[in-house]
């Protein structure tokens, strides 16, 4: 019986990541927590979270990449995963100390940043109803 492969590409918003085929397993991570995805595994989408994407390919040493939030979907062989950044090239420890340098600082940053637009919002609406009050009783 042959062996089962998937391709699989790591695509980023300005460029294709990685690529790489006779996948024969991966491991993402995902909020709920990590899960696997072998060859004749059915059809699935998932959200991912920031993590260690882990990559077997045939006849090589486990591949670790890095990546940033995204979505993973896989359509029969194939495997997209669309995250806003990655990295790889370095020791699995050093991933690590990178993943939660850059990906999880930048996901504290972005949360300071969307909490003070949402004061802004509000604000802003308060007035539009205030203006728009102070409009109808003239």
């Amino acid at each position: 019986m042959p062996q089962a492969y998937m391709t699989l590409k790591v695509l980023l918003p300005h460029k294709v990541f990685s690529e790489e085929k006779k996948v024969l397993r991966i491991v993402a991570t995902t909020p709920k927590g990590a899960f696997g995805i072998l060859p004749n595994r059915l059809d699935c989408v998932a959200s991912l979270s920031a993590g260690i994407l882990v990559v077997e390919v045939e006849g090589e040493e486990e591949a670790y990449i890095a990546v940033d939030e995204g979505v993973l979907v896989k359509a029969g062989a194939d495997v997209r995963i669309s995250v806003r950044n990655a990295m790889n090239g370095m020791g699995l420890e050093d991933l690590r100390h990178a993943l939660e340098d850059e990906f999880i600082q930048l996901d504290e940053q972005e949360q300071k940043m969307r909490s003070a637009l949402t004061k802004m919002e509000s604000g802003f609406v308060q007035r539009l109803v205030a203006f728009k009050q102070d409009a109808s009783v003239s």
